[in-house]
C-alpha cells in the first residue's frame, strides 16, 4: 500500500527522525512533505535525515493563562537546506526568541506522537 508523504514524514517522527525530501533530479531539498519536485517537477522524491540547523526567519509570542500551559513561542525557521517550516523554540523564554538566531532542531514525544521543537544554539547576541 502507498503511504502518502506527509504519512511518511510523520512516521519517520514518531520513530524519533526529522526527514525531509531531497529531489534525485535537481538536488534542492523540498519541504512539506510532497510527491513531485516543486523546483522541477521530478518524481519520485527521495526521504533524507535533516541536519537540523536552522534560523529564525520569524517570531511570535503566543499569550495565555499560566493555568493553561503559560505563553508559548511560535517560529518560521529557514532550515540550513534552504526550506522553511513552521515550529516553535523551545529552551528560552518565548520573549528572547529573536529575527536570526540560530537553533538545532531535535524531536520530541508529544501525546505519542512525534514533533520537531527547536532550542537555542551556542551563546547568541550577549549585551556588551
Amino acid at each position: 500500500m502507498h503511504m502518502s508523504a506527509h504519512t511518511h514524514y510523520q512516521a519517520e517522527l514518531d520513530a524519533g527522525r526529522f526527514c525531509i525530501q531531497q529531489c534525485s533530479q535537481c538536488q534542492k531539498h523540498v519541504f512539506t512533505p510532497r510527491e513531485l519536485c516543486p523546483h522541477c517537477g521530478a518524481s519520485p522524491l527521495r526521504w533524507v535525515r535533516a541536519g537540523g540547523m536552522g534560523t529564525v526567519y520569524s517570531t511570535s509570542t503566543i499569550h495565555r493563562k499560566p493555568e493553561a500551559g503559560g505563553n508559548y513561542n511560535v517560529a518560521i525557521i529557514d532550515l540550513d537546506e534552504d526550506v522553511r517550516m513552521m515550529s516553535r523554540v523551545e529552551d528560552e523564554s518565548p520573549d528572547a526568541v529573536f529575527i536570526g538566531q540560530r537553533v538545532q532542531a531535535r524531536v520530541v514525544q508529544k501525546e505519542g506522537r512525534g514533533l520537531v521543537v527547536f532550542q537555542p544554539v551556542g551563546e547568541q547576541g550577549a549585551a556588551a
